[in-house]
């Protein structure tokens, strides 16, 4: 399959630079700077990120691009086109103070094919501390603003070399996709062969050869992602595959019974464990946010180890794993952001391979994935849920209590989203239960010392970046006073009103 390769060098926005191009229906790969595949028999271009480093500083990331240039399309971006000046005889050099936000491009090459149909004044994102004051050997200058002469430049060569100062992968450059779509389709030659469809058919395939006869375990949460990679391994290998599905007691209310009922009309062969005991006495007294997650990754291993060494046939273990997970999991720099139960690898006296079907998708693309396969709108648009669940909405050590209150309230909350039409115009929306904090308050004629419940509530494509949503006052109004009037133990309630970044959309 054609494929573009995006070399990373440690941008925020690289993952969105991934998603413009699968929008595109073209499969991309994103690897590490120094990573670049030794086959690239496939690869039809090659787009090289931005950084948060200079391209003159001694720790600066830099690639031998003497290897592509020459057999293939070159696209640098920001860091990326700094590197190709800096590396091909341009000169790049700090700006003084810092380039950030919506620029207009004043000058248009109409000859350059990266910028076929664009507008005049088309407006672009900048976000940059340095500038290319000298263009590499051969360069023309492609589009400039009223502050940055090479805002864009081309090497027009045989396989011609672009580069551009602005982030057309940002939603505030708004002829971006266009640029990119003139760069992966009319200049790299994508047939545009990547979708839904075409994923399903070739990912069940590979999953027959990849399988065999064997058994397949697979840990199931609830949630689209390991939902979509089981009825996906259904069709592939059909009874083969048996699925686990772990209450850890922090799940949102009802749910282990309301999904288990889910699985059971996907056809699905689904063993339900109710390990709630167990993590809530290892969960006793603990407040660190990492801490809770890591007693949570390790009970679930332990709990679903147990329970799959009952299957003794079993041969591979399947997991819902997705790109965002192993991007937010471990970056570039090697700086973990989030630690992930189900990235990382195996434990290993259980003695199975790793198959991991969705591990390049992105959540809207497995969503898609989702209906391509046929399955209930309502577990299809279901919103991420952290999988150590409630237990990072609870701020502070976890109780039964804390629970039922907090599955309460949230409750509460995605019911009022629903019946205002709200919900799937959502992507993540939950309640926070801020148990280390007491707020006065007085109902009726009494003094209350009780807790705060923090809404959240953002707007996104991917998760890597999200805005708060702008729910109603009216309908913020009715849930606040549902909860206060209806869940004991809550006299406050707060929404969000953070973005990603610089907040994350969980609260721990």
């Amino acid at each position: 399959m054609q494929k573009i390769i995006i070399l990373d060098f440690g941008s925020q926005t690289t993952q969105l630079i991934g998603r413009r191009v699968r929008e595109l229906n073209t499969f991309c790969e994103i690897l590490p700077y120094n990573k670049y595949p030794e086959d690239d028999k496939d690869v039809i271009g090659v787009i090289l990120s931005g950084s948060p480093l200079s391209v003159y500083q001694e720790d600066a990331f830099h690639i031998d691009l003497n290897h592509i240039r020459g057999r293939l399309p070159i696209l640098g971006i920001c860091y990326g086109a700094q590197l190709i000046s800096y590396t091909y005889g341009g000169k790049v050099e700090s700006a003084g103070t810092r380039e950030y936000g919506r620029q207009n491009l004043q000058y248009i090459d109409r000859e350059c094919p990266l910028f076929k149909g664009f507008d005049d004044h088309s407006q672009v994102w900048m976000s940059h501390g340095d500038s290319i004051t000298k263009l590499p050997e051969g360069a023309r200058i492609a589009a400039s603003t009223e502050t940055v002469e090479n805002a864009a430049y081309y090497i027009p060569e045989k396989q011609p070399v672009f580069g551009t100062q602005f982030h057309p992968e940002v939603f505030h450059s708004l002829q971006g996709t266009l640029l990119l779509k003139n760069f992966v389709v009319d200049i790299c030659g994508s047939r545009q062969e990547w979708s839904a469809e075409a994923f399903v058919e070739t990912t069940v395939q590979e999953l027959r050869q990849q399988i065999g006869k064997d058994r397949v375990i697979l840990g199931l949460s609830g949630g689209v992602d390991s939902s979509v990679v089981a009825v996906l391994l259904h069709r592939a290998i059909g009874d083969q595959l048996t699925c686990i599905f772990v209450d850890h007691g922090m799940l949102r209310k009802n749910e282990f019974h309301d999904v288990m009922r889910d699985y059971e009309c996907l056809g699905l062969n689904v063993i339900g464990v109710d390990a709630s005991e167990k993590f809530l006495s290892d969960l006793a007294g603990v407040k660190e946010p990492e801490q809770k997650r890591k007693i949570i990754g390790r009970d679930f291993v332990e709990v679903f180890n147990a329970e799959a060494q009952k299957i003794t046939d079993a041969k591979w273990l399947a997991q819902g794993t997705i790109y965002p997970d192993r991007i937010e999991s471990l970056n570039i720099t090697g700086k973990v952001i989030k630690s992930h139960h189900n990235v990382g690898g195996l434990p290993k006296d259980m003695h199975l391979q790793l198959c991991e079907p969705i591990r390049w998708l992105f959540k809207d693309e497995v969503r898609r994935v989702g209906r391509s396969l046929g399955m209930p709108e309502h577990l299809i648009t279901r919103h991420p849920f952290p999988g150590p669940g409630l237990a990072v909405r609870i701020l502070g050590d976890i109780t039964r209590e804390k629970i039922q209150i907090l599955q309460e309230a949230d409750a509460i909350y995605i019911n009022n989203l629903r019946e205002a039409g709200l919900y799937d115009q959502i992507w993540q929306a939950g309640a926070i239960l801020l148990s280390e904090v007491r707020s006065v308050g007085v109902m009726g004629d009494e003094r209350t010392y009780e807790n705060p419940i923090a809404l959240r509530a953002v707007t996104s494509s991917d998760a890597m970046t999200a805005d708060w949503a702008h729910i109603p006052y009216e309908v913020l109004a009715k849930i606040s006073n549902e909860i206060i009037n209806k869940v004991k133990g809550v006299n406050r309630v707060c929404y969000d009103i953070s973005s990603k970044p610089p907040s994350t959309i969980e609260w721990e």
